[in-house]
Parts: structure tokens; sequence; C-alpha cells
């Protein structure tokens, strides 16, 4: 069992969302959003960092994944989600956390099974697959599917994994073995 928290990085608002997995199993636990409004980046800044840390202390996650850097057309804009991308990083990190980072294609691919959807469709399947009653907030969708983007990610490389144990060298010689005879 993994509790996974998912976060979708902004200046004025970020994104979270947290859910547990165990096999194939997805359970809905919390989203929300971080909204810091048009105080000094600093502020801003700090406010993202603390409540982050607030969550994680609350909720104990496991796993932390968060959306990465695009290039945005604005230079400021894309210095802005940086810097909050940072601080989502840091407290994450602080708390022990390994920081997982997809990009909005993956997640998109994982959740929608396109990478060129839209945030309409990104919520509608984050709906659906979570079993929500409503559509979350925009960007409570967006961490929440960096959470499932995640979540989908760790058992495929599980099942890579098994895999290639299962083909290795001793594992073929062990499946030949029955009841202490080569075959």
């Amino acid at each position: 069992m993994a509790i996974i928290l998912g976060v979708d990085p902004g200046s004025r608002i970020t994104g979270y969302g947290i859910i547990r997995t165990q096999g194939r199993v997805t359970e809905y636990i919390d989203s929300g959003c971080i909204r810091v409004g048009e105080r000094p980046m600093a502020e801003r800044l700090q406010v993202i960092f603390q409540s982050l840390g607030t969550l994680i202390g609350e909720y104990r996650p496991d796993e932390f994944a968060i959306e990465q850097v695009f290039m945005a057309r604005n230079p400021d804009s894309a210095l802005k989600l940086g810097q909050a991308r940072g601080v989502a990083i840091v407290s994450a990190a602080n708390s022990g956390l390994a920081v997982h980072e997809y990009s909005a294609r993956q997640v998109k691919q994982a959740v929608v099974g396109t990478g060129a959807a839209d945030k309409s469709q990104v919520q509608h399947m984050v709906q659906m697959l979570l079993s929500l009653s409503r559509k979350p907030q925009a960007d409570a969708a967006d961490a929440l599917a960096i959470a499932l983007c995640h979540a989908h990610m760790s058992q495929s490389l599980a099942r890579v994994a098994k895999a290639s144990a299962d083909q290795s060298p001793s594992a073929s010689a062990a499946s030949r073995i029955r009841g202490g005879r080569m075959r």
C-alpha cells in the first residue's frame, strides 16, 4: 500500500491530490488548492512550502510526484512556476520523500490515453478513475492526475522488474527444478 501526493505547482494556485494505491486498487483520499493570491512572491513561496509541509505531516505520503516544468512563452511566468516547483520539491525532500517528475504529456497519456488531452478531459477521467461524485477543480484534478500517473508508472516498473527477475538465469534454472530434479 502506498499513499501518493501529487502536486500541480503554480505561483498563484498550487493543486494537490492524495491517493492510496494497493495493487491495482486506487482510492481517493483528498485534494484541493493552495491559493496564494497577489502577495509578494516570497510570501507566496512560503505559503506553498508550509502548506505542503502541513499536508505531508497530516497524510504521511510514501511517494511524491510533481509535474515537470514546461517551456512557457512568457519567461517571467516560467521563472515563477520554477520557483513554486522548487519550494514544493524542497518541502517533499525535507520530509524524506523521493521526488518523481512527469511531463504534462506523460500525465495526460497515463490518465486520458492521449498526451494531447485538454483540462476538461483530464478532469472527467480523474472523476471516473477515482469514482468521485463530481469533477474536482482543474488544478486539483491535475494534481490527482499526476498522482495517478505515478501510480501507473510505479506499477509498470514493478511488472517490468518482476518479468526481468523471472527471466534471469537463476530464475530460469529454478523454474526447471521440480521436486529436487533438473528437467
